[in-house]
């Protein structure tokens, strides 16, 4: 590993190696997102165009004759980045985006604190990745990188903690509504449990007065999440957009009334649901109203009763005179659903593909007839990079029990499996006695034909009933010589804990801070040298 001697300090230059896999072998896809990575015809009729070059082009093709208000974004955009130092790169962006031949790559997400988990930054990097390799492939179009937040989602729950070296480290706060509009006061001692874990490392403590600058010197979690994302990927031309906006939403005013009033929405939804759930289990479900009421500390569904519209858990309601003329009003307390957001993007922005995670996915799957219905082109669905980064120590560990990082996809016992009959050299397998045993059977079912066929069954029940406990004796055998295999049986143990934190997949739960307290900069530019852009595989990161 190189090293860099700066002022008495060493700093560590992060080199990796990749290995990849595809998203069968990791065992940690649906069969939803693997049917559609290998366009599975059962799923044709659900996207417009694939995630291909070719795809890309005709979504050009599409968004061409269907432009946003592109004045209307940019002016927003603008206002939006007046408090925000950001780099020439992302203003360069925002100016182009008032050209029509200029396009967006977007992903999406909440604003959980501090980035919530690694998959995050992946997803942005690969927007990004994205965005530079179709510059250079269509050199005659511009495309833009596009951080869209979530504000408005109110999962305290899921947004407000984060895991640090294995512990939970939660958000103690009684606010509730969007979480985005929440005030940061109490993450300072968030912010300082973090210093204690990683101010030590080369990086750390420019992480810590990052966090401190950017949460504790905003009012809201919106704004501290559009500074820390603007800090840490501006260089690379990422924009980003709070669509928390009223004049933003006025856009989708006919879309909101046409909701409320005729309930469309679910009903193009669920003509599509009901196609798609005859081969795959769906991922959300419209309701009649696909709106949130957002106002001060609320954020709650709105449901039609008794000609009346009711805020769920609270005395709100209005006639329909009362709710349109909210709407009219006030577009920005009306909050779309997962139903209507992407609807919203997509209507807002000249965006041609759409880069999340498999659940992501899943859900714009339900939503192609939606899009028709109003006309607004469908993006190109692209499956986010996922990424598995082994640290040193556990490569040095993994390389001594013989094995490679992509053997720990199997289960511990798989693993401790696979080692054991190696090092035994195939000692405790009885394949020879098992084929031995056939054989003689063989020899005897033909000695019993020559005699009488009908005592070819009771010969082929004898060789069943005789290879049974043979081979229960060889997993007796196995097990037996397993347990005197302890120590390795706690190594596998902790590798695969390292790098499956809580049995799931590393990206879904740990965060960035600890590799960029670390490596700094040097990380993020890594997972975005590592970034595939359409090719869906499972990268495994040796750094």
């Amino acid at each position: 590993m190189l090293r860099l001697v700066i002022l008495g300090s060493i700093f560590l230059i992060m080199d990796c190696n990749s290995t990849n896999l595809s998203y069968e072998q990791t065992g940690y896809f649906s069969k939803i997102i693997l049917d559609y990575i290998h366009q599975s015809n059962q799923l044709a009729p659900f996207y417009q165009h694939p995630a291909t070059t070719e795809g890309i082009r005709a979504a050009i093709q599409s968004r061409q004759a269907v432009q946003p208000n592109r004045t209307l974004l940019v002016k927003e955009l603008q206002k939006q980045y007046e408090s925000v130092q950001t780099s020439a790169a992302v203003q360069q962006n925002i100016e182009q985006l008032l050209q029509p031949n200029t396009f967006t790559i977007t992903t999406a997400h909440q604003p959980a604190i501090f980035t919530g988990h690694l998959y995050f930054v992946y997803k942005i990097l690969h927007v990004i990745k994205i965005a530079h390799q179709l510059k250079k492939d269509m050199p005659e179009f511009n495309f833009v990188p596009v951080f869209w937040m979530g504000s408005e989602d109110a999962d305290l729950d899921e947004l407000g903690h984060i895991y640090l070296g294995g512990e939970k480290l939660v958000w103690e706060t009684k606010q509730t509504g969007a979480v985005g509009r929440m005030k940061t006061t109490g993450l300072d001692q968030l912010i300082h449990r973090i210093e204690g874990e990683l101010s030590v490392q080369p990086y750390g403590a420019a992480l810590i007065q990052l966090l401190r600058d950017c949460y504790l010197q905003s009012t809201d979690i919106q704004t501290a999440t559009f500074k820390l994302i603007n800090a840490l990927f501006a260089e690379y031309g990422l924009v980003v957009i709070v669509p928390d906006s009223a004049s933003l939403k006025r856009v989708m005013h006919p879309v909101f009334e046409d909701d409320l009033l005729h309930q469309g929405p679910a009903q193009q939804v669920q003509k599509t649901i009901d196609e798609l759930e005859r081969h795959y289990k769906v991922q959300a479900h419209p309701r009649p109203v696909n709106l949130f009421y957002l106002k001060d500390e609320v954020r709650e569904l709105i449901e039609p009763l008794n000609g009346h519209y009711h805020v769920r858990n609270t005395k709100i309601q209005f006639s329909k005179e009362e709710i349109l003329a909210e709407l009219k009003a006030h577009p920005e307390r009306f909050s779309p659903n997962v139903i209507l957001r992407g609807l919203y993007q997509e209507m807002l922005l000249p965006n041609i593909a759409f880069i999340g995670g498999g659940g992501e996915t899943a859900y714009w799957l339900e939503l192609k007839g939606l899009f028709d219905y109003y006309k607004v082109p469908f993006p190109v669905l692209v499956l986010r990079n996922s990424f598995l980064v082994v640290e040193k120590k556990w490569q040095e560990k993994i390389q001594r029990m013989g094995l490679q990082p992509k053997d720990f996809f199997q289960t511990e016992q798989q693993l401790l499996t696979h080692l054991v009959s190696r090092q035994k050299n195939g000692e405790l397998k009885l394949k020879q006695e098992l084929e031995a045993t056939v054989q003689l059977y063989t020899l005897l079912k033909n000695k019993a034909a020559a005699v009488d066929q009908s005592l070819l069954q009771h010969v082929e029940a004898l060789q069943a009933r005789t290879i049974k406990p043979l081979q229960e004796l060889e997993k007796k055998l196995l097990r037996a010589e397993k347990r005197k295999y302890e120590s390795e049986q706690r190594q596998i143990q902790a590798v695969r804990s390292a790098l499956f934190p809580q049995g799931g997949l590393q990206e879904r739960i740990d965060n960035f801070m600890p590799w960029y307290a670390q490596w700094g900069p040097d990380f993020i530019q890594n997972i975005y040298n590592h970034s595939h852009t359409t090719n869906p595989v499972f990268t495994i990161l040796e750094c």
